[in-house]
């Protein structure tokens, strides 16, 4: 399905639909992370969302942005074969990654603890933001996905996406911790706190 405002449904909209089975063994859910889980990001942040407004408002860069658009099944798939026992996937399209932290976080009852250092965002992209007076977080990504796993697995699961071509930037960006608000917390790279609260306001740009 395709949802637009009244009166904007003039193009052609092409859906598709994928229809499998879930592996006996796999149960992997919003609602599954716990205390102590680590989280993990497949690549850079921010990548799509800028090379889309870049294009749409003709700006210029020294370096090109390139959208991350790709399929990430056969990542997937490799992820599973290792750790069977991922708690959470989901991929941080609309509203970034700070969006989609929060609403995990709201399924499972969690807070999170994250550093900004150990996010991947590319040198250009944070550059693009800085000047478009954006958040890299809340910026659209359509090729990258966020895990969430035990402790004791969150290496062996990294080392598994690094050696994928769609997971050479992987990282671990922090750990669920207990939090009765569900607040996503973040240590800045200045040594500092904020808390990476939900998006406000309209998404820029807007892709879907």
């Amino acid at each position: 399905t395709k949802v637009v405002e009244k009166g904007k449904g003039d193009g052609v909209f092409i859906t598709t639909t994928g229809i499998g089975v879930v592996p006996e063994g796999i149960n992997i859910s919003g609602d599954r992370a716990r205390p102590g889980d680590k989280i993990l990001v497949s690549g850079s942040m921010g990548d799509h969302g800028v090379a889309i407004m870049s294009q749409r408002e003709n700006l210029t860069f020294e370096t090109t942005i390139e959208s991350d658009s790709q399929s990430l099944h056969d990542l997937v798939a490799a992820m599973v074969e290792a750790v069977p026992d991922i708690h959470c996937l989901r991929d941080p399209t609309r509203g970034g990654l700070a969006s989609t932290l929060n609403e995990l976080a709201q399924q499972s009852g969690v807070g999170m603890q994250l550093r900004e250092e150990a996010i991947p965002v590319k040198p250009e992209v944070h550059a693009a933001c800085e000047l478009l007076g954006l958040d890299p977080l809340y910026v659209a990504n359509e090729g990258k996905l966020i895990a969430i796993c035990a402790a004791q697995d969150a290496e062996r699961l990294l080392a598994v996406m690094r050696d994928h071509p769609k997971g050479v930037e992987a990282a671990i960006i922090g750990e669920v911790i207990e939090d009765e608000h569900n607040f996503i917390q973040m240590e800045t790279s200045f040594g500092g706190s904020r808390i990476v609260d939900w998006l406000a306001g309209e998404q820029l740009p807007r892709i879907c």
